[in-house]
């Protein structure tokens, strides 16, 4: 027995002298990295910073070196700035003492510890108050919690004394919170919020005013909104839930998360454990999620508040513009931002483009231009949002998709009324239709938008569309069929059959003649030509109707082609002359 005590004194003296030469070990280095990066001998600094990385120092450890040292952590970050040298191994080492920044705000027994030091000492409080408010809103749900426990009655009002001192990071976990069951500590969040005295509760409180069942939490929130301003009393917590969904959406700096992490933190109330939760969220799109939330509330609060579902789907358009994946909160098989807006309807899509629009997102603009291209007619792609037209403001936005779109889904719905700006469409379809800004677009999706415009010169053609001057793309159009491209060459002909000029039909009578095109397109293109010469007439050169005439009467003709050069010079209805000759050349006597 006696030696097994012996054993274990040896073993943890080993370790305590182990630690020790840790301990040293890393604070040398620290003091070596520092020193050579002073001096100018970058590459010594350099080992240096590798040997303090390879340690994988304890991050707390490697924080509480630089708060000592606070001209050599200026150091460090002026060489992640600066040096070629030194960048990465600075890096890494700015990641490891930011963790353990982390690491101190948000260790909960640390917190916990901090919380019941409250109810010690005066200069006990003081101390724990100043170690909550470095915590900020991650102290806030061990603070609630510890408020709920009824067998901690007696430092309640210590906590409750210290939750406004939090200050303005523990805003969003408290708003929250307010969906707690518990009206005690409910009534300690509204007071808290009250003192902290910043705009972002206020939606929050009045929903309280408004629809809340218990009358003193209702009083206490009055009570609150007078300390933040009086005048919000008057206003619909809809409104202002919309209007801090509108500054969320803006980025307004007053709501921006803490700087010194590259991620924010989003809470949740979850009511079967009556506890809040966090879900970690990319800052690329916090405030745009937020704005979602506040928008939700919204709706919560007034249901025919409308105007919050266009700027729900401007800042879900607005997220997906990260290009990362949704949250976890979104839950497995989210729909996306275009099933919505295309649900949504034309009225709040407009909402949702002229706000894009004057923002310059060219993102959320082309989601909502194309969710308008399927759900909405000739009337509502002119809906006004106050004095503009958004869709057809769109037709000029700087964006090449985003004015491509807008002319298909003009095209798509047939305009009958001309307004300010309806000559783009045609320009705009023409320009698709040639590819332009293919380097721009990428082959692939220039491809796309070409098809999409022929498809929609086709509709209005179909439809003797009168807004849409279809002739201002003809020579787009004759452009097309020259193509060695069967599928444009085919569509290109059947949108110039219904143009009633020279070119146009000559064109058609070109490609169908055209030996060198496909079978198919030849026929197409006959197909296309007796189309235009019902109705136009024949507006053809005599060399197109010679070789028509060489075709038809020709044994050697494709069966086909034949038939379809047959009902080409049919429905030109050329003087009897030529069919009497026809008739002749193939009789016997």
């Amino acid at each position: 027995m006696r030696n097994k005590r012996v054993l274990t004194w040896v073993g943890l003296l080993v370790l305590s002298a182990a630690g020790q030469v840790f301990a040293q070990s890393l604070e040398e280095d620290w003091g070596s990295f520092l020193h050579y990066t002073a001096i100018g001998r970058f590459e010594l600094a350099n080992g240096y910073g590798q040997r303090i990385v390879a340690q994988d120092p304890e991050p707390t450890a490697l924080l509480d070196l630089a708060e000592t040292n606070e001209q050599g952590y200026r150091l460090l970050l002026k060489m992640h700035a600066d040096s070629d040298v030194l960048r990465d191994v600075s890096g890494q080492i700015l990641d490891l003492i930011e963790r353990g920044r982390y690491i101190r705000r948000t260790d909960p027994r640390i917190i916990n510890q901090e919380i019941r030091r409250l109810s010690t000492t005066i200069r006990g409080r003081i101390a724990a108050e100043e170690r909550l408010r470095n915590a900020g809103e991650y102290a806030i749900p061990f603070m609630l919690s510890a408020m709920a426990d009824e067998s901690r009655k007696n430092e309640f009002a210590f906590i409750t004394d210290a939750l406004p001192k939090i200050g303005r990071s523990a805003i969003r976990p408290l708003t929250a919170a307010l969906q707690m069951d518990n009206v005690a500590v409910r009534a300690e969040v509204i007071r808290a919020l009250g003192k902290i005295g910043t705009m972002e509760p206020l939606p929050y409180l009045k929903l309280i005013v408004e629809q809340d069942v218990s009358e003193s939490c209702r009083a206490l929130a009055t009570s609150a909104i007078e300390q933040i301003d009086s005048a919000a009393m008057k206003i619909p917590a809809a409104e202002l839930f919309f209007r801090l969904g509108e500054a969320y959406y803006n980025r307004h700096d007053v709501l921006a998360p803490p700087a010194e992490y590259d991620f924010a933190n989003i809470w949740f109330w979850d009511a079967d454990r009556q506890a809040l939760i966090r879900e970690e969220v990319s800052k690329a799109y916090f405030n745009e999620l937020m704005a979602m939330r506040c928008c939700e509330w919204t709706l919560k609060a007034d249901a025919g508040m409308g105007k919050a579902i266009g700027l729900w789907i401007a800042a879900f358009f607005r997220a997906e513009s990260a290009n990362i994946p949704m949250p976890e909160h979104f839950g497995p098989g989210h729909a996306d931002a275009h099933t919505y807006a295309v649900t949504a309807g034309p009225e709040y899509l407009h909402q949702a483009l002229e706000r894009a629009l004057k923002n310059n997102e060219a993102y959320v603009a082309l989601g909502v231009v194309e969710a308008l291209a399927i759900n909405a007619g000739e009337k509502s792609l002119l809906y006004r949002v106050g004095t503009s037209q958004p869709l057809a403001e769109a037709l000029s936005f700087e964006d090449r998709k985003v004015r491509y779109s807008a002319a298909i889904a003009f095209a798509e719905a047939g305009p009958v009324s001309s307004f300010v700006g309806s000559e783009l469409i045609v320009e705009h379809l023409a320009a698709a239709l040639l590819e332009q800004g293919a380097d721009e677009l990428g082959e692939e999706l220039a491809r796309e938008y070409a098809e999409r415009s022929v498809e929609a010169m086709y509709k209005l053609a179909l439809s003797r569309n009168q807004i849409v001057d279809l002739s201002l793309a003809q020579s787009a159009l004759i452009t097309i069929t020259h193509r060695e491209e069967p599928s444009m060459q085919t569509a290109a002909g059947q949108v110039l059959a219904y143009l009633s000029s020279p070119e146009a039909q000559r064109a058609l009578a070109d490609m169908a003649l055209n030996t060198q095109n496909i079978k198919d397109v030849r026929l197409s293109a006959f197909s296309s030509l007796a189309l235009s010469a019902k109705l136009n007439a024949n507006l053809l050169l005599s060399k197109h109707i010679d070789v028509l005439y060489e075709l038809i009467s020709s044994t050697e003709t494709d069966p086909q082609l034949r038939a379809g050069a047959a009902g080409a010079f049919g429905a030109l209805n050329l003087p009897s002359e030529r069919a009497k000759t026809l008739i002749l050349d193939q009789a016997r006597s």
